[in-house]
């Protein structure tokens, strides 16, 4: 059976329903993980990402999150909908681009960003690669072409947007490149099936593909913007205001994984997730997990600049997919509950002889 999921509509509409969505959002209540009889609470509800290790587990493994625990509710591929979770109360905390973080909040959502989780660097990037043999070496070859990606409306397809505004495609043009949503784990195969034309591939299901070759490189989001914090985790106003403590030790804690995942030989990384996947018991791939290089967030401690946002807020704008009075780029973020990047690195405790072995 097909992995495709073919968007019934064009690359705008879909950007202005979840416009919509968002303003249904923050017309709810965003519950939140809600006050214990403690005066708040210590556990924090999350999804995860089948066969990776995020840097909130990470920094629960490494001890970082001292007493704060989380309980995983179960997978997503998608950061717009994880963020839309954490909005409606579903889970406390979720992760998705800066571009996904700026149109729900401009929708009304009762969002604030609190910390950067994933970027762009060197080693940490989306790729946006063809079959080797493929024909298509420019935007404008893109024209009528199929291009597969883990979400709409997020990180992935305002890549392929600014990479075919630079190539020149008229917005005519451009909406005759049809985005679909593909599973990451079956991006590659479906792309050497001639299922879609254009596969974006990153981490570690990216260098498993490059390393069985056959596939050509067409650009990069590194290639187009350089060095950046591509996304954030986002919590409920109310929830921040109800659980300080808690996010202080949580965005801290997740901070100081960050750093340590950036100052630690990649090899003991590597190690440390494949033993924080082993022991969680999901049936999960531990092979994909050897080719990690990096989060490629570009602040210490993943604290934000209003950089990150606002570049996101006129991208979004110019398009017409938000209004621009709607949104205060002061208020989409916040770094107040950040003690890491101030604080002095912490050695965690090393990982086992097993995870080493099992990592190389």
């Amino acid at each position: 059976m097909s992995t495709l999921s073919p968007s019934p509509v064009n690359r705008r509409h879909f950007l202005a329903l979840l416009g919509l969505s968002a303003v249904t959002v923050g017309c709810g209540t965003a519950v939140g993980g809600g006050p214990s009889a403690g005066g708040g609470t210590r556990k924090l509800r999350y999804q995860g990402w089948t066969g990776q290790v995020t840097p909130a587990e990470l920094a629960q493994d490494l001890g970082y999150l001292e007493d704060v625990e989380l309980e995983w509710v179960g997978n997503t591929i998608s950061g717009p909908q994880d963020i839309q979770s954490a909005a409606t109360g579903q889970t406390d905390f979720g992760g998705a681009f800066n571009g996904a973080v700026v149109k729900l909040a401009a929708g009304g959502a009762p969002i604030k960003a609190v910390i950067s989780y994933y970027g762009s660097d060197e080693q940490a990037y989306s790729g946006y690669y063809v079959r080797a043999d493929s024909p298509i070496r420019s935007a404008r070859d893109l024209i009528g072409k199929k291009v597969g990606m883990n979400t709409l409306g997020a990180h992935s397809e305002a890549m392929l947007d600014i990479y075919l505004q630079r190539g020149g495609l008229s917005a005519a043009d451009a909406d005759k490149v049809e985005a679909l949503v593909v599973p990451p784990v079956n991006t590659e195969q479906t792309l050497r099936q001639k299922q879609i034309d254009v596969a974006v591939l990153s981490g570690v299901l990216r260098d498993k593909a490059l390393a069985t070759g056959g596939l050509r490189q067409l650009f990069t989001d590194h290639r187009l913007l350089g060095s950046f914090s591509a996304g954030t985790y986002v919590m409920t106003e109310r929830f921040l205001r109800q659980n300080p403590g808690t996010v202080r030790t949580f965005v801290t804690g997740v901070g100081r994984a960050l750093d340590w995942s950036r100052d630690t030989p990649r090899e003991e990384v590597v190690a440390r997730m494949t033993e924080i996947v082993r022991k969680r018991r999901r049936n999960e791939d531990l092979a994909a997990l050897r080719y990690w290089k990096s989060y490629g967030v570009a602040e210490p401690g993943g604290r934000i600049t209003g950089k990150e946002l606002g570049l996101w807020v006129d991208w979004l704008a110019e398009r017409g997919d938000i209004e621009r009075d709607r949104v205060r780029l002061g208020a989409l973020y916040t770094n107040e509950f950040n003690a890491s990047a101030t604080a002095p690195p912490a050695r965690a405790p090393a990982a086992t002889a097993t995870a080493t072995a099992s990592g190389r």
